[in-house]
Formats: C-alpha cells, structure tokens, sequence
C-alpha cells in the first residue's frame, strides 16, 4: 500500500515508522502476549513506558524539575474550563483573541469568573496578532492566556508577550514543532492530534508553585494537583494515546530533536508561501509577520475551483486540504511528520492546477 500525503489539522500525520513499530507491537508488546491496550495502567510495564514518554518529552523541551507535566483527558478543549477552574479565583484574567480558538476559551473562561479581553483582531477578520502596545492589560491579573498558533486562521505568535501575569498558552498546534522556553509560561497546555500522537490526549506542563489554587467547584478529573499527586493516573488514563505519543518523542529525539525540526518546518513553510506568494494565482489572507508556520490557508480567485481543488489533490495522493467550514477555501497543515517531500509534491500539484485553470 502507498501511503498518501496527509495535510489534515487534525487528527494529524503521524511519523511512518512509529505506526510500523505501533503494528509490530499491537498484539504482543516486547513479547508480554497482550497490547497496550490491554495493558493495566498499574503495571510495571505500562508505568515504564508512560514514565519514559515523561522523560523524553522534559528531554525535547528542557522542562525543568518545577514544572509538573501532565498526560491528561478531554482534548485541549477541556483545558478551557479547567484553566479558570484551577487558576482564576476570584481574580480577573486577561486574554487575548486571534481567533476561534481564542474564542471559545473565552467564552468557556467566563462562566467561572471575571476575564478581561486585552485584545482582539476581530476587527482585522483574524488576519493579524494584535500589537502588543495596543494591548488592555489588568495590573495584578490571575495569568495571561492567548493562543500561541490559531489552526483555523493560520494567525501565529513569533514571539512571546513580556507580562507580569503567569502565562497560559494553548499551544497545540506549535508545540515540539521548534525549540520554545518553557520557563517563560506558568502553564502549557497542548491536544496530541497535531505534533504529539493520537486524539483524546491532552499534555498540561505546569509550573509547581501554580498548583493548589484549584476553585472549590473544580471537579477533581481537572484539578492540576490532583493529577500531578497521582502520576496522570487518578483514574484509568488514555493508555494506547500515551504509548503512541511516547513513540513520537522517541522520533522526534531520532530526528534531532526540536531544534533540527525547527529548520525543517521553517524551510517547509517558507517554500510553500513563497509559491503562493509568486504564484499569481493563489492567495493567503495572513499579513506576513504574522504567518503560521504549521497551518497554511490560501484562496484561489474564484471560490467555483476550491471543489476541483480539493477533488483533484485526492486523486493526485493530497489529502484534507479543504479549509476549515467557517472559513472555506484550502489549508495545508504541515505539522513534523508531514516530510517536505509532500510540500514539493503539493507545490507541484498546485502549480498543475494553476496552468490548467488560470
């Protein structure tokens, strides 16, 4: 079987080598006679490979002994709420909107207490990172929180807000793609189906001194202290999600780390706005110093090609490249196990379909 080139945002491409080695390992994991799956998250095994993804992802990032890093449940969104529920108080929180994701954490933030929206490139349809002159800051605020990389805007961050609040970053789209330090944040949080591993996993990197402050109404299964006191294993966790996402950062260290992935995703993003750019034919709505490097949408001229768009990348092996539906028009998600060869092959597909229809 040939494998296809996949630009889905996610779930997400995930290394070639690390679904064979997940393959060889589905019935019989390193000769036990039963799967990961099948494994009890109690036992030495299981407590041997979830413990080794721990350590290989403090390696990767540099996560220092005061920060608790969390393998947890519920997707990025259910950090929403457990962000406020576990650092709000009865303080005010400032946020920052760049875009849908922005703004359902939001939205999500204001049922549990005061937030103070600092910023917002609404008025710029999400195009563009609000300057930071410009933002409304809240002296003594309970944290920070923007989103580092918005997935369906293709809107990033290229550098990191100087504040006195703790900052809060929901960085799933970003993270592992490129060196960061994490000793700048207060809390990262990050859904695996994009740089990680299966979907259902989140990762929670916190700062210790920022556990123990959970509201009296935060449920347990979201309280930080609580899954850091009990190793990610208050209950029974997303074992399988947690082994595959253990085998990524075993690639990711096989391929150099973060920092040779750094230069490969630049490079990668580089060649394909750089095509669009000159292309003549294609747009992208992002001002350029605000431009993502992992989520690439771009427009034709008439909106009548984005079909054939779409159809024709299917049967030339290029797949998920429709936009996201409240946007329309095309996104390539390159996240780190999209190989720069499917960015040529895309190039060289989008210039086919170009010279046929421009």
């Amino acid at each position: 079987m040939t494998r296809k080139y996949n630009f889905c945002s996610g779930p997400a491409a995930l290394p070639e080598s690390v679904l064979e080695q997940a393959k060889a390992e589905l019935l019989d994991w390193q000769g036990k006679g039963l799967s990961v799956m099948e494994m009890s998250h109690r036992s030495k095994e299981f407590i041997d490979i979830a413990a080794r993804a721990e350590r290989d992802l403090r390696d990767l990032l540099s996560i220092g002994d005061d920060y608790a890093v969390l393998f947890l449940q519920g997707g990025a969104s259910a950090q929403f709420s457990a962000v406020p529920l576990n650092l709000l108080g009865d303080g005010v929180a400032d946020y920052v909107n760049t875009g849908q994701w922005s703004t359902k954490a939001i939205k999500e933030a204001k049922r549990y207490g005061k937030v103070n929206v600092a910023a917002s490139a609404e008025a710029t349809n999400f195009s563009t990172i609000p300057a930071f002159d410009t933002w409304k800051l809240t002296k003594g605020a309970a944290y920070l929180h923007y989103t580092p990389n918005e997935t369906i805007g293709g809107v990033e961050y290229h550098w990191i807000p100087q504040v006195d609040a703790p900052l809060v970053v929901d960085m799933s789209s970003t993270i592992l793609s490129r060196p960061i330090d994490v000793n700048k944040f207060g809390v990262i949080y990050a859904g695996a189906q994009k740089n990680i591993g299966p979907a259902g996993l989140v990762i929670v990197i916190v700062r210790k001194d920022l556990l123990g402050k959970a509201s009296p109404l935060c449920p347990v299964m979201f309280d930080y202290k609580t899954a850091a006191d009990n190793d990610s294993m208050y209950n029974t966790p997303a074992t399988f999600a947690w082994y595959l996402s253990g085998l990524v950062f075993q690639w990711l260290k096989q391929q150099g780390g973060v920092e040779a992935m750094g230069k490969i995703n630049r490079r990668k993003a580089e060649k394909l706005y750089n095509y669009i750019d000159t292309s003549g034919f294609y747009a992208n709505p992002v001002e350029k110093p605000s431009r993502s490097w992992m989520n690439i949408p771009f427009t034709v001229a008439d909106t009548e090609l984005e079909k054939p768009f779409v159809a024709g990348a299917n049967e030339a092996g290029l797949l998920n490249l429709a936009g996201h539906r409240s946007v329309g028009g095309m996104r390539a998600s390159i996240y780190n196990a999209v190989p720069e060869a499917g960015v040529d092959a895309l190039i060289e597909y989008m210039k086919a379909f170009a010279q046929k229809h421009g």
